[in-house]
């Protein structure tokens, strides 16, 4: 079974670790954080990845591209503008169709 996975700041991650999420990653400099999309992305094991908005926006243009085209992982932002309309547009390019409609 796949895992899931939470890439964000120690106050982000903290309700995901009291609530039993064993694989968080705790990124605090643009390094860890380029250095944990690229280990989750190349992860067999992590099927979604919860990403802090703040940090996916921080992202190099081409990693930030290899996020937005994964499958698996697929990952999803939270925070301010993330949520809903990022898994909306997700399951949209997956299967081609908009559930929402």
């Amino acid at each position: 079974m796949k895992r899931l996975a939470v890439i964000g700041d120690p106050e982000f991650n903290l309700g995901f670790r009291l609530v039993g999420i064993r694989d968080i990653f705790d990124v605090r400099t643009d390094e860890e954080l380029v250095e944990t999309v690229e280990k989750v992305l190349g992860s067999e094991e992590i099927g979604v990845a919860v990403i802090k908005y703040d940090l996916l926006k921080k992202l190099p243009l081409a990693l930030r591209r290899a996020v937005d085209e994964s499958v698996e992982p697929t990952f999803v932002a939270l925070g301010e503008e993330g949520g809903v309309e990022e898994i909306r547009e997700k399951i949209r390019r997956a299967i081609g169709v908009d559930l929402w409609k």
